[in-house]
């Protein structure tokens, strides 16, 4: 299936066939999805399957297509069962960044895989950082890290504003996830990409110095 391993067209597989049940099924929707209230409740498996539900098709498709490009990145460098490692770290990241930033607020609610593909994305950006991507309205590519490190800078103004009907905190939490078990797996790159590690640790300081600081 367009050269996609088998590892990815299963993760792939398990947010169509989950996603699909909650598109038609609202009591199975609410009782997996990301909830602080439910999580307070004891329900802590709403961190892992809140990532495999979707709002709707677009939202859907979205995530999937982000993780079809970047996915044979970090199963080329690592395999098949690191890959799942970043995966699930990732999103289990950024559902705890979530409950992190969203403590006091018993009704806030999430779904979507986009923190663990984020978490994808970051960790292809870190492993290839000469990758040149391509954005809407942007007629040339630019250096894979340039656009990881904005978009990083975009959630945090979307977390401070409320910024659209977006988990800006898990998109966050799940690069955060993704930069540090990379780091784990190959600690060399501290020493072969060390300016790329350095830049790219640059917004994950920025946030914590904000929250430090109440601005978030």
């Amino acid at each position: 299936m367009f050269n996609l391993h088998i590892a990815t067209i299963a993760i792939m597989a398990a947010n169509v066939m989950v996603s699909l049940k909650g598109f038609n099924d609202t009591g199975f929707f609410d009782r997996y999805k990301f909830n602080i209230s439910g999580i307070r409740a004891g329900q802590r498996d709403r961190i892992v399957t809140s990532g495999f539900l979707h709002v709707d098709f677009s939202h859907l498709f979205f995530n999937m297509f982000t993780l079809y490009f970047f996915a044979n990145v970090v199963i080329g460098w690592f395999g098949p069962g690191k890959f799942l490692i970043i995966y699930f770290i990732s999103l289990i990241a950024g559902s705890l960044l979530a409950m992190f930033f969203h403590k006091d607020e018993p009704y806030y609610s999430a779904v979507g895989a986009s923190g663990a593909v984020t978490g994808i994305l970051y960790s292809a950006i870190l492993l290839n950082p000469d990758m040149q991507l391509g954005i809407m309205f942007i007629p040339i590519p630019l250096p894979a890290y340039v656009l990881g490190i904005g978009y990083l800078l975009y959630s945090i103004y979307g977390m401070k504003s409320r910024l659209g009907n977006i988990g800006h905190t898990a998109h966050f939490g799940g690069a955060i996830g993704g930069y540090l078990v990379t780091l784990l797996f190959m600690p060399e790159l501290f020493v072969t990409d060390t300016f790329i590690v350095v830049l790219l640790a640059v917004p994950i300081v920025i946030l914590f110095i904000l929250e430090k600081m109440g601005k978030i």
